[in-house]
């Protein structure tokens, strides 16, 4: 039976905007209050999405979320109607409005984190969606992305859907954002790499001191339980709390994997080599550990170009390529690697470069749009097939933004209580055309 790996990318909603929201990103910070345009992100992502798919990947599309998320604002005490509770908040929290409008749902890398059959004690696709707990605008998510989830890979049959953890620091969970999967083929079984930046109880470990660590080892070990892995299966590294504090927010900024290749910067990991030792003894097979040094590229450098928050995909023909942000084209010394890499006799033998600037200027690449679900040929047509990406579903969501979303908005425009009403019939007509159902209900 053949043995893909599916990438299911985050349709970006119609609130995407940038209210510098997440500490720790850099690049968030630092185009705060910058004029966004949703329509132009929206299709940046479903450009990107269709080219893997042409290129013979199967690829899907997550639902965003509704924003503003009236129910929160409700929750923490605005009333009335719809219009006045965002009224409200504008005036008296705009902060808290920000947070509700925030589209950053569209980051699917943040989702969920997968384990595929291949790996699991009873042989289903198990997922768990990230709590996000570390971030006000992303807590809100981990329900609705539940539902989304469940509406998209929906046959009990073959997929396990579990509660997010806990809400609580102890088990910070960013998803499939700090976690890669290793394997000589992807329907065979492999090592689930767990990346944590700090253990929650063990008030003496190392972890960032400017920074936060937004994924605990508590969490990671806590998902590993829940999915059916075996010890064998998994390998706990910790992400070096120095490039935390530089900006390096989750460990798909600073590493990336696929099949038996680990592409990283040598500032990555702490005690990397006794853990790349466990990963070659657990692996049983020959890895490909790619490391970028200092010298070759900074993490400033790293950071800014997202050079490590690049898909690494396996074509059709067996060979692999780097999916990467123009912004890597973009910088001097990335570029100069990128081209000097495919010449190593690595199993990397191109580089596809695409835009996703809207995307990139609130802090997330090309890997930050897409979730990984390792499946086998049953496993993926137990998918909701209204959302794999093909020429019909391009056209139809392409139309479908260009009739829904705004060509500019600013921070000044989520008070706009019309936006809601955009939003809400927008997303009723996705829901229809991915057949969905009421995916939705956590947000009235």
């Amino acid at each position: 039976m053949k043995q893909f790996e599916a990438n299911f990318d985050g349709l970006v909603g119609p609130t995407h905007n940038y209210a510098g929201l997440s500490f720790g990103n850099v690049a968030s910070y630092s185009n705060a209050a910058q004029a966004s345009n949703p329509k132009a992100a929206a299709k940046q992502g479903l450009l990107k999405a269709k080219a893997l798919a042409d290129l013979g990947m199967v690829q899907g599309v997550l639902a965003p979320q509704e924003r503003p998320d009236l129910y929160t604002l409700r929750r923490i005490g605005f009333s009335g109607t719809d219009s006045e509770v965002i009224q409200k908040a504008a005036e008296q929290a705009p902060a808290l409005l920000n947070a509700c409008c925030s589209a950053s749902s569209m980051w699917t890398a943040n989702a969920a984190t997968v384990s595929p059959s291949a790996d699991t004690r009873d042989g289903k696709v198990h997922f768990t969606p990230a709590n996000l707990v570390d971030k006000l605008h992303r807590s809100i998510e981990p329900l609705t992305t539940g539902s989304i989830l469940k509406a998209t890979f929906n046959n009990d049959r073959h997929f396990k859907h579990h509660l997010h953890l806990p809400e609580h620091a102890n088990f910070g969970d960013e998803g499939a954002a700090n976690h890669t999967r290793l394997c000589s083929d992807y329907g065979k079984a492999g090592v689930e790499l767990f990346v944590y930046g700090q253990s929650a109880t063990n008030p003496n470990a190392p972890k960032p001191n400017k920074y936060p660590a937004r994924q605990t080892l508590e969490a990671s070990q806590a998902v590993a339980r829940l999915h059916q892995l075996e010890d064998e299966s998994c390998v706990f590294i910790q992400q070096n709390p120095d490039v935390i504090d530089q900006g390096v927010f989750h460990n798909d900024v600073i590493s990336v994997g696929n099949q038996n290749v680990l592409f990283y910067h040598e500032q990555a990991f702490l005690n990397t080599e006794a853990k790349f030792a466990e990963i070659r003894q657990k692996m049983n097979s020959e890895v490909h550990f790619i490391k970028v040094s200092t010298d070759q590229v900074s993490i400033d450098d790293a950071v800014k170009s997202y050079l490590f928050n690049t898909q690494i995909i396996t074509l059709p023909n067996g060979e692999m390529a780097i999916i990467a942000p123009t912004n890597c084209q973009e910088n001097p010394a990335v570029f100069a690697y990128l081209n000097q890499l495919v010449t190593l006799g690595t199993p990397i033998t191109q580089v596809k470069y695409f835009d996703v600037k809207q995307s990139m200027q609130n802090g997330g690449g090309p890997a930050c749009l897409r979730l990984r679900v390792a499946m086998n040929e049953l496993e993926i047509e137990a998918v909701n097939q209204h959302t794999i990406m093909n020429d019909s579903l391009f056209t139809r969501l392409n139309s479908w933004v260009d009739k829904h979303y705004r060509d500019s908005l600013t921070v000044a425009d989520l008070a706009d209580p019309q936006l809601i009403i955009e939003s809400r019939t927008s997303l009723d007509e996705l829901t229809q055309i991915l057949k969905l159902g009421s995916v939705y209900q956590f947000q009235k």
